[in-house]
């Protein structure tokens, strides 16, 4: 009765394509019938791979007592045993093994694991003499197992690999549902924050008293964007991407304009030079629009050289919207450039505060209306984000603005 799992090491050994073609190959360079791949610890001796025209009666899983077998030596030894014609062996003529099976030439070759370990052997046997050139055989043979081993190897290699990425898998997808959890619960306490801030603030008459609620209100309107952009974030990487639902609006110049006001305001020191140039009537979803616009405008703001200008261009041409941030300052690392748009890239590697959460959400954003991001950063021209979505112009035609759902009350039909 098997007292190990034999079970991985034979499916390993049953996934080396070679390992067919290797037994027949060790048949036909030593003249023997069979010929096995064998697994062998200190207590057992089991059948992996068998290629047998003698009839010796095993199938892959079966076991021989390991006392009977010559194998154990060479575990210990680890050197190969070789010999044609044991009858007449001044050695093997003695040895129990011979006697027990019926053997007159035997081969075994020892499978060592890169790390050292031992695997078990590559063998051949047959009842009858097997006129042997020991040197070819056993430089072959050797080559063979060492083969057999290297596959081992791999395949363990790529098995960890895998266990290792599905593990980090099932950590990421806990995290990110941690995330959104945590979002969702943070909203109602800062609710409560927001509106008492509010009542202060409308009650307080001295104007300490009232910067100090101000103060709060700010606060809270931060930790809110904040907790929003983890929203998004966990609906981007848990819900197949951040949800846009764009619709034909009249009001985008304005909104923008508003984003633009309202950075500049939270930032006073930030000097924001802007452009602001769109026709009447835009199909997208003017919420994320002004998302986008807010996360490039925030992160021109914060890495931007101080007292340095910061220019926003939006326009529209050829039936597309471009917003344009530029801002002076450090460029950006060229080994940073493919990562930029990956959560968290900038607070891994120190890039000042935030969670790094801003450029990816803008980049999902601009994927859900299916347009596209570019960045340029030099030290001579400075660093520019342009995003670039699909709009509608003044004089396109109906049909192609037309909203896919019911108008709301701002929708033109």
């Amino acid at each position: 009765m098997s007292t190990i799992n034999f079970g991985p090491d034979l499916r390993a050994v049953a996934k080396i394509e070679a390992v067919p073609m290797i037994l027949r190959m060790v048949k036909h360079v030593t003249g023997m019938r069979f010929a096995a791949v064998a697994r062998v610890t200190n207590k057992q001796w089991v059948t992996c791979a068998v290629d047998d025209s003698i009839e010796f009666g095993l199938a892959p899983g079966d076991e021989l007592a390991l006392e009977t077998t010559i194998c154990d030596e060479i575990r210990q030894h680890r050197t190969p045993v070789i010999f044609g014609h044991a009858s007449e062996h001044p050695v093997f003529s003695k040895h129990h093994t011979p006697k027990l099976y019926g053997l007159e030439s035997y081969v075994s070759i020892p499978i060592v694991r890169a790390n050292g370990d031992f695997f078990g052997t590559l063998c051949a046997i047959d009842p009858s003499p097997a006129d042997l050139d020991v040197a070819t055989v056993t430089e072959t043979l050797t080559l063979f197992a060492q083969l057999i081993a290297a596959n081992l190897d791999m395949q363990a290699s790529v098995d960890q690999s895998r266990r290792a990425l599905e593990d980090e898998k099932e950590t990421g997808h806990l995290r990110e549902q941690l995330i959104a959890v945590l979002g969702h619960d943070l909203r109602t306490p800062l609710s409560a924050i927001r509106m008492g801030a509010d009542l202060l603030e409308s009650k307080l008459v001295e104007r300490p008293e009232r910067r100090l609620a101000v103060a709060i209100q700010r606060s809270a309107k931060s930790m809110g964007s904040l907790i929003e952009n983890i929203l998004d974030f966990a609906r981007g990487r848990l819900g197949g991407g951040i949800p846009v639902e764009p619709r034909i609006v009249d009001t985008l110049q304005a909104d923008l304009e508003r984003v633009i006001g309202e950075i500049a305001t939270a930032h006073p020191l930030a000097s924001i030079e802007h452009s602001v140039q769109v026709p009447p009537l835009n199909r997208c979803d003017p919420v994320r629009v002004c998302q986008l616009l807010s996360n490039l405008l925030a992160n021109a703001v914060t890495h931007g050289r101080r007292g340095a200008p910061i220019k926003v261009m939006i326009s529209c041409d050829d039936y597309q919207l471009v917003i344009s941030v530029w801002n002076q300052g450090m460029p950006i690392e060229p080994a940073l450039m493919p990562r930029l748009f990956l959560p968290y890239t900038r607070s891994e590697l120190g890039q000042r505060e935030g969670l790094g959460l801003g450029l990816y959400i803008a980049s999902e954003i601009v994927k859900g209306h299916k347009g596209t991001i570019a960045v340029t950063s030099s030290e001579a021209d400075g660093t520019r984000f342009t995003a670039t979505l699909p709009s509608a112009a003044p004089d396109q035609p109906q049909a192609l603005i037309a909203p896919t759902e019911p108008s709301t009350p701002d929708s033109h039909p």
